[in-house]
């Protein structure tokens, strides 16, 4: 096995890896992800030499380098990091993201590829997490970014979080979130190694390289300010989980009630945040409404008289007992599902076909029966019969929807849950005890904990 470099003292990187390392609540298997480049290279050696020098034998170490097959250059690249990894004894796989590629949005959706190719391939191992080898100098460049384009106190301007959730099943750490690139390098110069430059990263086309060079390698402007904006969201992910908790109440996943003492206080940052996000799981988006409609539903709110609006596929209906929220029964969609799989509906509800035969999921779920549970729950009679609307219904597929009252029910019978697009893809460390919160308002189990302690997040656990 290759002999990393022979240092009175560990590097700095080492010492971050050692320091990960003993974060976690049970030791396992780490899925390293790996291009070849500085950074993921770096982190994968750190880790390699910590756990095999530094105590932490009881880990283990896998790697899965992403091939987006966008250069020719890749395959040779991930061949090279395989071998890499085969001197080491560290197992290796190599993914391929196959298919046509946008035209447009190409980084975005090379993201979404990779963390998924990842979080399938850590399931496959039974990997503990992935670790990616973001870098302080990364995190710089997304704050400048957003800095560019959000409000002085938004919650995106604590930059990336060092966890993220990825698909509800894989937890993304980032280890060296605080380590500047150039330490990285300097320790795999240490090691006699070289890397892989990306030239995508001198492609001014991109915003993140427009951004890199402005900065100059200078992160000192940002760097003060995103450790306090990390402890900003992540206080205020508390509050508004308890605001939830105590004045949110969910109804079949259709019907949404805010008490009144939390609807007519957009103007508290934390009660705008609470309902904004409801809104956007009734709406089935997977982002907050934006500055307009946030402003247009403010401005409803602040009138203080009873009513209706329509926003954000959602609609806003004020009365004495409190806001009810639910979809505006529109441009609802067909779908079918075929045996054995499942898919999202409307960005409102997950379905499930477990039966032998494909499943056509569409409008049509207003029965008798759901409406007594709603008005049973409490809920007006005019409020029950609007959201019932929009509720999903399933059959067997025919050609004319009349025919789809006579079917006998489906067996066995679909599984439907909410789905929650704000956080089922991407869930950030910073947000976790919110979407918790919203979690189980919408008859959902709570979001999988992380491997590893978080002494912000713990210190500040309520539940």
């Amino acid at each position: 096995m290759p002999a990393e470099a022979d240092r009175a003292a560990p590097h700095v990187a080492v010492e971050a890896a050692k320091q990960f390392l003993s974060t976690f609540k049970t030791p396992g298997l780490i899925l390293a992800a790996i291009s070849g480049g500085s950074d993921s290279k770096g982190l994968l050696l750190a880790l390699h030499e910590a756990i095999a020098r530094g105590g932490f034998s009881a880990f283990s170490l896998a790697a899965c380098t992403v091939d987006h097959a966008l250069r020719s250059e890749s395959a040779d690249e991930a061949r090279a990091v395989a071998a890499l990894c085969a001197a080491r004894g560290i197992p290796h796989t190599v993914c391929r993201w196959q298919g046509e590629k946008p035209a447009t949005g190409i980084q975005a959706a090379a993201r979404a590829a990779r963390y998924r190719l990842l979080s399938d391939t850590a399931l496959d191992i039974g990997a503990s997490c992935i670790v990616t080898g973001h870098t302080a100098d990364d995190q710089a460049e997304t704050v400048a970014m957003r800095q560019g384009r959000s409000q002085p106190d938004a919650p995106g301007l604590a930059g990336m979080a060092d966890g993220v959730l990825a698909h509800r099943r894989t937890w993304v750490l980032r280890p060296f979130l605080r380590l500047r690139r150039a330490d990285i390098r300097d320790y795999l110069s240490a090691c006699g190694e070289g890397w892989f430059d990306d030239p995508s990263n001198s492609n001014v086309s991109f915003e993140r390289v427009r951004v890199r060079q402005a900065l100059g390698g200078d992160i000192r402007p940002v760097e003060e300010g995103w450790m306090a904006a990390g402890e900003a969201r992540l206080s205020s992910s508390v509050r508004v989980a308890r605001l939830l908790a105590q004045q949110a109440h969910v109804f079949e996943g259709l019907v949404a009630r805010l008490d009144p003492a939390l609807a007519v206080n957009m103007a508290d940052a934390d009660c705008s945040r609470a309902i904004l996000a409801v809104t956007a799981v009734i709406g089935g988006r997977p982002h907050l409404p934006g500055r307009e409609t946030a402003a247009r539903l403010a401005a409803f709110l602040a009138d203080g008289n009873n009513g209706r609006m329509t926003a954000g596929r959602v609609v806003f209906d004020r009365r004495r007992s409190g806001l009810y929220l639910y979809r505006e029964a529109r441009d609802l969609p067909e779908m079918m599902i075929e045996p054995g799989q499942e898919a999202i509906w409307d960005g409102r509800f997950l379905v499930g076909n477990d039966g032998r035969e494909p499943i056509v999921v569409h409008v049509g779920g207003e029965t008798d029966e759901l409406g007594a549970r709603l008005i049973a729950a409490g809920l007006p009679e005019p409020v029950v019969k609007r959201a019932a609307r929009s509720a999903p219904a399933c059959s067997l597929p025919v050609s004319s929807t009349e025919h789809r009252e006579a079917l006998e029910p489906l067996a066995p019978k679909p599984r439907i849950e909410s789905s929650i697009g704000l956080y089922d893809t991407f869930l950030p460390c910073f947000d976790l005890m919110m979407a918790n919160s919203i979690a189980v308002l919408f008859g959902r189990d709570r979001y999988r904990a992380p491997p590893v302690h978080d002494v912000l997040t713990e210190k500040r656990a309520w539940a």
